[in-house]
């Protein structure tokens, strides 16, 4: 009776430890189990969290980038087309200026206003790449005024914009620029009043869209940089759109 009272007891004691074991394991496996899914969604709630403000702050590429296009890379028609462009849009303003005090148009003044509204931040806009870029400014197109005229400008070239010979500005050695008046042109324009200046002015600002239209297919044709190409596409359509209604005002004259 001793010897089978202890196997057991014996028998009794393991199967316990047994059964002790065994709700230890589960109780491990468990706990590993309710936690491990727990962490994983935590983590992957947070990823989400913190990843949509991100991309609804930075909105496309462009927006997310800490500078436009235009600082980075270029070439040598990008160069020369911001140069001229600032020199040639300088020449339009200079034109727009004389018409508050010499149009007799309403239209003509209108128009006037509003060429040299677009253009002042379009010549900012190329001043700020030619910065970027580490590039030549082009010089003044003014010199001094003479007494009840304009001040004469060279028109007709590309002041600012290095000797002939000299291409480090990215301006191509003694190019010109199209559609730019001659300082006999400008004198005749400051001399006008009236009807002959709304005249003047329509004839000549037409000119000038053509030259600027022309530089822009040039830059279209071989520039590389995306914010200057968008530029160059940008005045190709309003100031075609611009010649379309100068020539309409011209035959209301």
């Amino acid at each position: 009776m001793n010897t089978f009272a202890r196997s057991g007891a014996a028998a009794l004691t393991a199967a316990l430890a047994f059964t002790l074991a065994a709700c230890g394991g589960a109780t491990t496996t468990a706990t590993n189990t309710t936690t491990a899914p727990s962490t994983t969604s935590a983590g992957a709630d947070t990823s989400t969290m913190m990843s949509e403000p991100m991309k609804s702050a930075g909105g496309s590429t462009k927006m997310s980038s800490p500078a436009s296009e235009a600082s980075g890379e270029h070439n040598a028609a990008d160069l020369t087309f911001a140069q001229m462009m600032i020199v040639h849009h300088q020449g339009a303003i200079e034109m727009t200026d004389l018409a508050p005090n010499r149009a007799e148009s309403t239209q003509v003044k209108d128009l006037a206003a509003r060429i040299q509204a677009a253009q002042g931040p379009e010549i900012e806009q190329m001043q700020t790449w030619l910065t970027a870029w580490g590039a030549a400014m082009p010089g003044s197109t003014a010199s001094t005024t003479t007494e009840g005229g304009m001040g004469g400008m060279d028109h007709g070239g590309t002041p600012g914009m290095g000797n002939e010979g000299d291409t480090s500005s990215g301006a191509a050695p003694g190019m010109s620029m199209p559609g730019m008046m001659s300082d006999a042109q400008m004198q005749q324009l400051a001399d006008a009043s009236g009807a002959e200046f709304d005249r003047l002015f329509l004839e000549m600002m037409i000119m000038h869209h053509r030259g600027a239209i022309e530089m822009a297919d040039t830059e279209i044709a071989a520039g590389s940089n995306p914010d200057a190409l968008a530029l160059a596409e940008s005045i190709k359509t309003s100031q075609t759109a611009e010649i379309a209604e100068m020539q309409q005002l011209l035959e209301t004259l």
